[in-house]
């Protein structure tokens, strides 16, 4: 089977790298990949939302199904686009339709579903610019710290945590009369603050029945000891050890259940992937947040550990038999170190050429923000490289990723020593 993989980060590499170890694959295709992805497929310079160009790429290559990494073709409708094309709508793409992308392309969207089909989450209410005096009212009987969050995509940066009055009114404001984060804050979602334990679980679903993929915490702040400011991720971790058998099978009946049925009763068609963001509040779930793909860097340290054949599971999807296929888990733990570039998450350095990648023996290493330039690899975005090393125990784990990481170089890297060392 050929497959087109769309998208260029650390995730697609961890795509490119399970889908190439499956015997049916035939050739692989990657848009627009990076320095690492080459290793495993063909990459093709086609930007993720230029539809017509992946469509003409998809017929010109007898493409069989197309995997789409990152949710901004999801949400911009590239699965819609298929199936309006009577040339492509028989060639499976696995994500969501443009409605089920709304899952994460709207906040507000996301909790008004979790309210309709019962599914825990924090109390919150939605405000626009029509209604943003009433939304400044509603801050005052609220307790502290509160959490706004921006309800379009705004790479990754629209939720804000406010820890008095004074900066919510003035954030709110800032979000919708001032736009701050453009069109994307528009509508922002007043959210009540969960205290507890993060972590994410992965389902994949064919609209009807599903799997539970392993679940992952990721780690977003810069600084060890979790300090300095959010990121895309610096590193993760695949089983999380206080996510045991009674917690994940509460988050099967009240979570997994209740969004899979939603999604049937609505008549919102979903073949694909979803991300479930979890507050784990005094072992009870709660759900942060919905994404419609698989997350990075936790994709770096969840695909390692299937030991069944992702393009079999991922052709039970696009026929709607996923009940039939076969799926097992390594019961060994991944960890996933993240190197970035100096300045990250500010403006960081690009262009740096990095060094012994080929000393990496116990671990995978997965390219994210790299580029060929002059037949060197270089840096070419702040998140780089993802360390991935699979052990049989967690501290095990985190020794090896954390000394691979140290083996590769470049001008200004940086990455976090202390990832998943809070859980042993």
């Amino acid at each position: 089977m050929n497959i087109l993989i769309i998208g260029s980060g650390g995730r697609e590499s961890a795509f490119a790298y399970k889908l190439s170890k499956s015997p049916r694959l035939g050739q692989l295709f990657i848009a627009p990949g990076n320095a690492g992805t080459g290793a495993y497929g063909q990459n093709v310079n086609i930007k993720v939302t230029d539809f017509e160009a992946i469509a003409s790429f998809v017929l010109e290559n007898a493409i069989q199904m197309v995997v789409v990494g990152p949710e901004e073709p999801l949400v911009k409708g590239i699965h819609d686009y298929f199936l309006n094309r009577a040339d492509l709508k028989d060639i499976p793409v696995i994500g969501p339709q443009k409605e089920g992308a709304q899952l994460e392309g709207s906040k507000d969207f996301s909790k008004q579903f979790m309210d309709r089909h019962g599914v825990p989450t924090a109390a919150s209410r939605s405000f626009d610019v029509a209604s943003l005096d009433e939304g400044l009212v509603y801050l005052e009987s609220q307790k502290l710290p509160i959490v706004l969050k921006a309800d379009g995509l705004a790479a990754g940066k629209g939720v804000l945590i406010c820890e008095t009055l004074e900066d919510a009114k003035a954030e709110l404001k800032a979000m919708i009369a001032d736009s701050k984060f453009g069109e994307a804050s528009r509508v922002v979602v007043v959210e009540e603050f969960l205290k507890g334990i993060e972590l994410s679980v992965f389902v994949l679903t064919d609209g009807n029945s599903y799997k539970v993929l392993p679940s992952a915490k990721d780690y977003k702040r810069i600084g060890e000891g979790d300090t300095g400011l959010n990121t895309g991720g610096m590193g993760s971790i695949s089983p999380v050890p206080f996510a045991d058998e009674t917690f994940l099978n509460k988050v099967e009946e009240r979570i997994i259940k209740p969004t899979v049925e939603g999604l049937k009763k609505d008549g919102i068609p979903y073949k694909g992937f979803i991300f479930i963001g979890l507050m784990n509040v005094e072992g009870e779930p709660y759900v942060i947040e919905y994404n419609v793909r698989m997350g990075d860097p936790e994709t770096e340290s969840v695909l390692p550990r299937i030991e069944s054949d992702l393009l079999d599971l991922l052709e039970g999807v696009a026929q709607g038999n996923l009940d039939q296929r076969s799926y097992t888990v390594s019961p060994k733990t991944a960890v996933t170190v993240m190197l970035v570039a100096g300045g990250y998450p500010g403006a960081y350095e690009s262009g740096k050429e990095i060094a012994n990648m080929e000393n990496v023996k116990e671990s995978i290493v997965f390219q994210a923000g790299t580029k060929e330039q002059d037949g060197k690899v270089v840096t070419a975005g702040g998140r780089v490289i993802a360390v991935t090393t699979l052990q049989d125990s967690l501290f095990d784990a985190l020794q090896q990723a954390t000394a691979d990481a140290g083996r590769i170089y470049f001008e200004g890297k940086y990455f976090r020593r202390d990832i998943g060392f809070d859980l042993i």
